[in-house]
């Protein structure tokens, strides 16, 4: 297992980053490796981000040193969203069979977690988003069909997009995770624009769904003094608090987002007043 650590950042601080500082910080490279689980644990809402890409042998999901606990979901709850070929995610002995975009919430207290793929060569590529829980609440299979559908942005704006809720409230209960992808339509190239800050979460964005010869650019940070970092597929960006988080790509594309924290508050940011 591959893990790794990110800390919190006063955001005056960062206005001095250079571009290499803010992706060293912010952007999680190489998460999907071939056979292995990778974890970043970051301090944001003690979020922790995965990738796991079994190949001919079952990867099993272990803890994170930090964690300090018999089992990695002793005191979290999990999202699970297969960006990849079909696989099997088992929980204690019972199996859950993903298909491509299908996703599985875990439930505190889940002791065994591992993970399969029908056809190593065309690996399931299970990502993963994980939060702290203080209750416990059944796992549950969510199929892609499933997932609550909102149709957001115009043609116009080149922000056209689906915005898919997959472990939200009305679907599913949590403690306080929270999962979904947003596709832009062909031709459309903005998301989340206009912007936002939540103080209260957190957020991760995992883009995927384009070639390897496109990018992504996601802007983040204060209102008043935004940062871009250029994506490629199957990276992620973790988005703080305080930041903005949004993205114009040189082509269509989509992206999981997920968050931890409290749901209660969001503050619209006027398009003309950024930085």
């Amino acid at each position: 297992m591959v893990q790794n650590i990110r800390y919190t950042h006063h955001p005056e601080d960062i206005d001095n980053y250079t571009t290499e500082k803010y992706k060293s910080e912010f952007l999680i490279k190489k998460l999907f490796i071939p056979g292995k689980c990778s974890l970043v644990y970051t301090y944001y809402d003690r979020m922790i981000v995965g990738g796991i890409v079994p190949l001919e042998k079952v990867v099993v999901l272990g803890t994170m040193d930090i964690q300090k606990t018999p089992s990695f979901h002793f005191r979290r709850e999990s999202g699970i969203i297969n960006i990849g070929g079909a696989g099997t995610v088992s929980l204690d002995g019972n199996n859950y069979c993903l298909d491509n975009c299908d996703a599985l919430y875990i439930g505190k207290g889940v002791k065994h977690v591992s993970f399969k793929s029908d056809d190593a060569n065309s690996p399931a590529k299970f990502y993963l988003n994980s939060a702290l829980a203080h209750a416990v609440f059944p796992s549950k299979l969510i199929r892609a069909k499933e997932a609550n559908p909102v149709y957001l942005g115009a043609q116009s704006q080149a922000n056209k997009r689906v915005l898919c809720q997959y472990i939200v409230p009305n679907i599913v209960d949590t403690c306080q995770l929270m999962m979904g992808i947003t596709t832009c339509d062909p031709g459309n190239v903005w998301n989340t624009m206009p912007c936002h800050t939540h103080e209260l979460r957190m957020e991760v964005y995992l883009y995927f769904n384009f070639p390897g010869d496109e990018s992504v650019c996601h802007i983040m940070g204060r209102p008043g003094s935004t940062r871009n970092i250029w994506v490629h597929p199957g990276e992620a960006v973790i988005s703080p608090p305080w930041s903005v988080h949004t993205a114009a790509g040189t082509t269509n594309y989509s992206f999981i987002w997920g968050m931890a924290g409290s749901d209660s508050d969001m503050d619209a940011v006027l398009t003309n007043t950024l930085i």
